[in-house]
């Protein structure tokens, strides 16, 4: 059976419904606090994916997810050894990281990221919403029909909702830009009421570059995205759970930011 491994701990706060997404879609789940990884009473090789769920680590101090980002990189395990390098080795062996909001934001400030040049140095950020406050609501998103990424298999367009403060997706140049685009690495993106890639707000509910909702590494295996996929487990989470199921009365009671994780399950079976 797929072992699904999500962290937790500084401020991390949606390890449930994650861990609920991967149960609902046939994995097994523990949630598990970082300082077990760190202590290595856990070991993340023991599992086929890993998970940094949303939340507020740190309390956002030195923006978003930059301080557990630093610890995750830089820390030492009890062997001695940088976590960061089990990470790799994690990766190394074919298996496969998501992060959602706070999780997105930690993979882009540890470089994996969207990591064009492949040496995990950090190349895009997440700074504060355009709008200047906390949007709390939902959009829709559209999947890039050449994303790599097994997480996305299946999916043209879904709707999701977002929780941030600091979503919107700044890049270090027009040449990690270009790198982005060329290789398909933009994976997700906020759209408008026709469907198309949208800079507009609120469709784009941040301001996001390139219209960035979420990005994966040129190998498909790191997932990051704003939205939160955990949070529409069920159709009747959505807002407009009514007018959905009367307009398609056939339809599933199962929400579609599960298909999520049912593809990266049914891939890693």
């Amino acid at each position: 059976m797929v072992k699904s491994l999500v962290l937790t701990g500084f401020g991390i706060n949606c390890e449930e419904e994650m861990a609920a997404a991967y149960r609902m879609a046939g994995a097994e789940a523990d949630i598990v606090h970082i300082n077990e990884v760190l202590g290595e009473s856990c070991s993340i090789h023991e599992y086929h994916i890993m998970n940094f769920p949303g939340g507020f680590s740190f309390g956002d101090d030195l923006g978003s997810a930059k301080v557990l980002a630093n610890k995750l990189k830089y820390r030492k395990m009890k062997s001695g050894r940088l976590f960061f390098d089990e990470i790799e080795r994690f990766l190394g062996d074919g298996k496969y990281i998501c992060g959602v909001c706070n999780g997105f934001q930690l993979l882009v400030k540890t470089g994996l990221l969207p990591n064009v040049s492949g040496k995990a140095e950090q190349e895009v950020s997440l700074s504060y919403n355009d709008s200047g406050k906390f949007e709390d609501r939902w959009c829709h998103c559209i999947v890039n029909p050449d994303a790599k990424t097994p997480f996305l298999s299946g999916i043209q367009g879904i709707d999701l909702p977002v929780r941030h403060g600091e979503g919107k997706l700044v890049i270090a140049g027009d040449e990690i830009t270009e790198q982005i685009i060329t290789r398909q690495l933009n994976c997700l993106s906020y759209s408008d009421d026709n469907g198309n890639p949208t800079m507009d707000y609120p469709y784009n509910p941040n301001g996001s570059e390139i219209s960035c909702a979420g990005l994966t590494d040129s190998t498909g295996q790191i997932f990051g995205l704003m939205p939160h996929p955990e949070a529409f487990l069920s159709t009747y989470n959505h807002p407009n759970w009514g007018q959905i199921m009367r307009d398609r009365p056939e339809r599933s009671e199962k929400g579609d930011g599960l298909k999520i994780f049912t593809n990266i399950v049914n891939h890693l079976s």
